[in-house]
Order: C-alpha cells, then structure tokens, then sequence
C-alpha cells in the first residue's frame, strides 16, 4: 500500500481503530448487564423494568448492540479501504452485505419502541388498553428474534468470512487476523445447531472481540506514516 494511499485514509483508519476497541468495551459493559440484570422474557416484565429504571430497560432491550452496530459502519469502511486492492470484487460485496446486516440488526431491536409502549400501559386507563399494548410489546418481542434479526446474522457471519478470507489473500492484516475473523464467521452459524446452539454463539461473539482487538491495532499502524517509504 502507496503512503500517499494510506496518508489520504488515516482519519479513518484511526475511527475504525477506535470503534472497534469501543465496540469490545461495550461487549463487556453488555454482558456484566445481562449478568446482574437478566433480561426478561415477556412484555409485561419490559414494561415493569422500564417503569423503574429506564436506562436499564433500554440495556436489557440490547441497546449497546445497537451501538456496536453503528460502530461497525467506519470499521467496513476502514477495511474495505485497506483491502480493496487485495480483492475489490469480494469487499464490495462483503461491504454491502455487512451494511445490510447492520441495518437488520438495528431494526431487530425496537428499544425505544419498547420505551414508548411501556409508557403508556403505565398511562392506560382500562384492561382493554392495557391488553392492547401488552400485545404490542409482545409483538415487539417477536421481533426481537425475527427475520430482521437472522438476516442480520447469516449476513454479517458471510460478510466476516469474505473479508477474512480477502485477509489471507494479502498481507495487509496479519494471518492470525485472518484465521480468527473466519473462524468467528464459521463458528457463529453453530446458532443454528439444535442443543448447542446459544453457545457457539457466544463463542462466536467472543472471537468477534478478539478480531476487533486485532484489526484495531493494525488500523492504528496504517494511520501512522511509514518512514521507510
């Protein structure tokens, strides 16, 4: 890669480098979160968290994910700047489907949705209102494990395999990189394997943290000059 190429990238090198460290950091406020505060299971429940803590609601509702997924917008772009000349075909293609998937993810996610329906069950003033609004939550549960939601998922696990695929093809990331991006990729479609399921997917998202942690530290090296150029 040119130096004049990587000089003319280095603000975004450095924001895809600082939202996946970020992202990490918000995996693991995630997870004390649903540690202390398991989230609960029916709308009635969301409606009660919400009624005494609304932050926490929002947090039970996958708030941060929410966030990571927005982070991960000047991540596909930092890579997809970085290895585009390894293989421009296979990162234009990895780009948009992990763009779609992050807009999956994000409308799999109602939260303040949620926020606003708890608001009025408080608010309602008869069994009939209140019922309705129980099934509105109910419905935004539905949703919360739909179709937005697996599409989210099958796309950004193919889109984690090409790119990580694109990796290995130069030398731009290190193989390590490489090998744990499609292994996460991999691994995170065992969601889908009956009795095991859940935990190759936290597996999964736990190999997620560890490319991140990789693929940010070499965005911060492209951001820096090289000399010897």
């Amino acid at each position: 890669m040119s130096q004049s190429i990587r000089f003319a990238w280095t603000g975004l090198y450095k924001l895809g480098g600082a939202a996946a460290l970020l992202m990490v950091l918000l995996f693991m406020v995630q997870i004390v979160v649903y540690i202390v505060w398991p989230p609960p299971r029916t709308a009635i429940a969301y409606f009660n968290v919400f009624r005494s803590n609304k932050l926490l609601g929002l947090l039970d509702f996958d708030l941060l994910l929410v966030v990571d997924q927005a982070l991960q917008v000047p991540i596909c772009l930092a890579l997809y700047i970085a290895l585009r000349r390894v293989n421009e075909s296979v990162m234009a293609v990895a780009t948009a489907l992990s763009l779609v998937s992050i807009a999956a993810f994000i409308a799999a996610r109602p939260a303040l949705e949620m926020l606003h329906l708890s608001g009025q069950y408080a608010a309602a003033a008869t069994d009939a209102e209140r019922a309705g609004l129980v099934a509105a939550g109910q419905a935004m549960l539905a949703v919360f494990n739909g179709t937005a939601f697996h599409t989210s998922y099958v796309l950004g696990s193919i889109a984690m395999v090409m790119v990580a695929s694109v990796m290995l093809r130069g030398d731009v990331f290190s193989r390590v990189a490489a090998y744990v991006g499609i292994a996460t990729g991999v691994i995170g479609f065992g969601l889908y394997v009956p009795g095991i399921g859940i935990v190759l997917a936290i597996l999964s998202a736990l190999g997620l943290q560890i490319w991140n942690i990789l693929i940010a530290r070499r965005f911060f090296q492209l951001a820096v000059p090289d000399r010897s150029q």
